[in-house]
């Protein structure tokens, strides 16, 4: 009987080790932090850049309202002065303003930023019109036509892209032609002419690339102008 105890426990012992599993080997969670490292001048540099913004801004407001006050003693000044301006060049004017008003709104996705002081420059002169103040109204009508002309410069600069080189003025800038010359199409004698300007005529310059401008008519058309030709008026 012996034997055939021994025989029992050992298969009950085997088939005991057999079943058992191996023990496993604990997880390791890995955690993986990520650290920044931050450049202490090039944060006082962006912090210096941006109160310089600041300061632009509040720059910008003080012109811009500057620039309303000065419109506004011109307009009285005419009104007082009974500028010989007529009614005709004034309706006229205001008519072109109007234009350029729409063609602002009707070519933009989005309605321009410009649009909204072309607008407000628009109802004044038509105030002025109806106060017979034929001066006043043809002044703000052009000033109207100048926005909007800058919007247009702006525009054109933007589809086309800046060329190498080219430095974008911070505002369009009035200038006049000194001398009859050749407007081309980019800022170089290579360039074939898009047009001629005639001595004394009214442009905006937009931006310039050595010694070219590039600017627009009071049509519309743009190109390039040898710095040589042009002054402010």
């Amino acid at each position: 009987m012996r034997p055939w105890f021994i025989f029992l426990a050992v298969i009950a012992v085997t088939t005991a080790c057999s079943q058992a599993k191996p023990a496993q080997p604990p997880s390791v969670k890995v955690v993986r932090d990520t650290v920044t490292v931050r450049d202490p001048e090039l944060d006082k540099r962006v912090t210096r850049l941006e109160l310089q913004l600041l300061a632009r801004e509040a720059q910008i407001e003080d012109l811009q309202t500057r620039l309303e006050d000065t419109r506004a003693e011109v307009v009285r000044a005419m009104a007082k002065l009974q500028s010989v301006a007529s009614r005709a060049q004034a309706a006229s004017a205001m008519a072109e303003a109007e234009v350029a008003l729409q063609t602002m709104k009707a070519g933009a996705s989005t309605e321009p930023p410009e649009a909204a002081q072309v607008t407000r420059l628009v109802r004044q002169s038509a105030t002025e019109f109806d106060k017979a103040n034929y001066g006043g109204a043809l002044y703000l009508a052009n000033q109207a036509k100048t926005v909007a002309s800058g919007y247009r410069g702006r525009l054109g600069v933007s589809k086309e892209g800046a060329r190498p080189g080219e430095t974008l003025f911070a505002v369009p800038i009035k200038l006049k032609t000194t001398s009859r010359g050749n407007v081309r199409e980019g800022p170089g004698t290579n360039f074939a002419v898009s047009f001629t300007a005639e001595s004394g005529s009214s442009i905006i310059g937009y931006s310039y690339a050595d010694e070219w401008v590039r600017i627009s008519d009071d049509t519309g058309r743009m190109g390039w102008i040898h710095q040589a030709l042009v002054a402010r008026p």
